[in-house]
Order: structure tokens, then C-alpha cells, then sequence
């Protein structure tokens, strides 16, 4: 078996060993307005959420949200030419360095990779970066999800055409200017956050300020 093979599943194993079982709710918060919206009250649990990144900052910052909301570690799978992600950055929008795994491999690792990690019930969250994949993949993504039943997080390129996806909901993310404030004054980030598709759901799109702890009172836009 390859390193990186060898490496990932001896940090999975290592997880199980460490870590309670998961006694979270079923669903990962979002934003009072937006949970009211989605099936369920919120992000399913034990399910992929597929993230177009209209902006990679904006789209980051959002996954990062939603996978500190999560108890228990937090596994960053990326391409191996990738960026690796930055701590401190991520932490500004909840995600502790701390519970951050990070895992980099080669394209056609990265799938095995994922489905590994999913189908373990150590991660709180899984984030997983790249290309699109086919309903095939994705539909295995999804089950491995169901049995280890954290939150998959899927975070690829924007795309105008972004296929079919067996993933639960699919989000578009995008920055939009921040509110005018004192001069000189960094504003808080602003999200523009599209639900493009919800299993048993609705399309709809809120724009969003990030407070530093949570989306503050999203703005839904009209269809």
C-alpha cells in the first residue's frame, strides 16, 4: 500500500481509538433564518454538501464555519500540489487548529482518501477538495458519509454547468463588498450563499456578514 495510504488510515485508526462516540444532533447549524429554510433544521449529518467556490476565500471561510460547529477532529484532504490550508486563518471562523488533520495525496488517492474518512465515525467533518467527480464516486462518497455519519464537506471550482451530484445539498459561494464603516476599517466578510440544491428542498440565496462568531441575521434575495 502506498505511504500516503498507509499514513491516512493509520491516522484514522489512531482517531477511533481517541475519540467518544459521536453524541452530536443531527444536523449542523448554519443560521437561524437559513435552517428554517433547509429539510431538517440545518446541514445533515452523515451526508456530503457539495461547495462551489465562486470565491476560494469566501467558499474556505464557509466550510470552515460549518466544520468547526462539529465535535471531534476535523480532516482536511487536498491535492498534493495544493496549498496547504492556514490555522489561524481557518480559526477565525471557529475551526481550532487543534482539531485540524490535514491530509494531502495525489488525485487518484484523494477519492480513496475521502471515502476512507467518511466512512469512519471519528471525524467530526471531512473536507475534501477537487475536481468534479460522477455520480458513481459521488454516490459512494455519500454512503460512506451515511455510515460514519459526520459532515463531508466537498469544496471544488465554481463551475456555470456544475453537472449532477449525488451530494445532499449543493451551495455557491461567492464574496460580495463588505458594509461601509469607519475609514480605513477592515469591514466584517460578507458572503453572498446560494443553495443551489437541497435534497427534499428549495433553491434560494442570503447574503450574509460573518460577526467573528457567527452569520449575522442573513438576508434572503428574492428568486
Amino acid at each position: 500500500m502506498p505511504p500516503v495510504e498507509n499514513a491516512l488510515l493509520e491516522a484514522v485508526r489512531r482517531l477511533e481509538k481517541s475519540v467518544a462516540p459521536r453524541t452530536d444532533a443531527g444536523v449542523v447549524a448554519v443560521a437561524p433564518v437559513i435552517d428554517a429554510w433547509l429539510p431538517g433544521g440545518g446541514l445533515a449529518r452523515g451526508a456530503v454538501h457539495e461547495v462551489l467556490a465562486a470565491d476560494a476565500g469566501a467558499a474556505t471561510g464557509f466550510v470552515a464555519m460549518l466544520a468547526g460547529r462539529c465535535r471531534g477532529p476535523v480532516l482536511w484532504l487536498s491535492p498534493a500540489r495544493a496549498a496547504r490550508p492556514y490555522p489561524p486563518g481557518l480559526a477565525a471562523f471557529g475551526l481550532s487548529p487543534e482539531a485540524l488533520v490535514v491530509v494531502q495525496a495525489e488525485a487518484e488517492t484523494l477519492l480513496w482518501a475521502a471515502e476512507e474518512a467518511l466512512r469512519s465515525p471519528a471525524p467530526g467533518a471531512v473536507i475534501f477538495l477537487g475536481a468534479a467527480v460522477d455520480l458513481t464516486a459521488g454516490r459512494r462518497l455519500q454512503l460512506a458519509a451515511e455510515k460514519g455519519g459526520g459532515l463531508g464537506l466537498f469544496l471544488r471550482p465554481d463551475a456555470a454547468q456544475p453537472g449532477a451530484s449525488a451530494a445532499r445539498t449543493r451551495w455557491r459561494v461567492g464574496a460580495r463588498p463588505g458594509a461601509a464603516g469607519a475609514p480605513h476599517a477592515l469591514a466584517p466578510p460578507r458572503w453572498r450563499l446560494e443553495l443551489l440544491r437541497a435534497r427534499g428542498g428549495r433553491p434560494a440565496a442570503w447574503v450574509a456578514d460573518w460577526s467573528g462568531a457567527a452569520l449575522a441575521e442573513p438576508q434572503r434575495l428574492a428568486a
